[in-house]
């Protein structure tokens, strides 16, 4: 059996993120800030003072020094000192951005935030959205985030510098930032339901890694539990309150999300896609990609190049974290 694999880096690999690195918010005195709904993720960190997080139809919510928030799909927010203050546009706080910061309030600048956004390939998006919460809020004194103090002070020293080589270095630092957060959240005490709680599990998580190294093996539900070290039972009633669907069905749900984007990418011919994916044949193949998408992998795949504009073969970026 090949090695474990790690579902977080293959999901991040099929969202394929862009990533928008902020300038930092240095603010001093009665401040405040609105920044307008944003249809991916957003991630911050408070690297000095503290501020309050207000969401749209939420109760605000207490931002101490070394603290990390991510949003999901987040509505309008406002960071700020507090609620009677009238916060200014986030776009229009930006354009006076000088050497990678931007400063608002009166006073000294006794708080200091940072942070970026994520944008997502639209399809692959909800691999990721769906099982995270608005908020995320990993507090300064959880054991855990003690590796992200050290991304924050790199991220801090880069923002403002000019060398070459800055934009990658950024793009790396906030990704990185993301899956800490991701990793501090499913291993809160109040795991999140689904996948990326799951993996947190010994036994269950022991199984999505399986089934993640080896798409293409004829898995089996005995043999899955075999790895989790539950019984037969025991393991599929575990699979599913902590998944929310059951292990063979989570299986079919990950190999059509790696059909669909070597499709829309034109990385495989359909025959080469059915034995990768764990399909005997390309009819096998065929009709389980039917009933799952709503659609033949050949109308799939030529609807996919009728939006891009090419019927040609397009070759397809690498996978990963980049």
């Amino acid at each position: 059996m090949p090695p474990a694999s790690d579902p977080v880096a293959d999901a991040i690999g099929l969202l394929r993120p862009r990533t928008v690195v902020c300038p930092a918010l240095r603010a001093g005195g009665a401040w405040a800030v609105r920044f307008e709904a944003f249809p991916h993720v957003k991630i911050g960190g408070v690297v000095r003072g503290e501020t309050w997080l207000s969401l749209d139809g939420r109760e605000p919510v207490h931002l101490r020094e070394g603290d990390f928030y991510l949003l999901s799909n987040p509505p309008a927010h406002v960071l700020g000192s507090g609620a009677s203050v009238e916060p200014l546009p986030a776009a229009q706080l930006w354009e006076t951005a000088v050497e990678g910061a931007v400063r608002t309030g009166s006073g000294d600048d006794d708080t200091y935030l940072c942070g970026g956004y994520f944008w997502f390939d639209e399809f692959n998006a909800p691999i990721l959205l769906d099982v995270l919460p608005e908020l995320v809020h990993v507090r300064a004194d959880d054991p855990r985030i003690r590796a992200l103090a050290y991304v924050t002070e790199l991220l801090s020293g880069e923002v403002g510098n000019c060398a070459v080589g800055r934009s990658l270095i950024l793009d790396h630092l906030v990704q990185i930032l993301l899956v800490q957060v991701l990793r501090s959240h499913a291993e809160q005490s109040d795991r999140p339901v689904g996948w990326l709680g799951a993996l947190v599990d010994d036994g269950i998580g022991a199984a999505l890694r399986a089934m993640h190294a080896d798409v293409a093996h004829r898995w089996t539900v005995q043999e899955l539990a075999g790895i989790s070290h539950l019984s037969r039972s025991g393991f599929a009633k575990s699979f599913k309150r902590q998944v929310g669907i059951a292990p063979l069905e989570y299986l079919i749900q990950w190999r059509m999300s790696l059909a669909r984007d070597a499709l829309r990418r034109d990385t495989q011919t359909i025959s080469e896609l059915a034995f990768a994916t764990g399909y005997e044949s390309e009819s096998a193949f065929s009709t389980a990609f039917r009933r799952e998408v709503g659609a033949s992998p050949k109308q799939f795949r030529d609807r996919a190049r009728r939006a891009a504009g090419t019927e040609e073969p397009r070759e397809a970026p690498a996978l990963g974290v980049a």
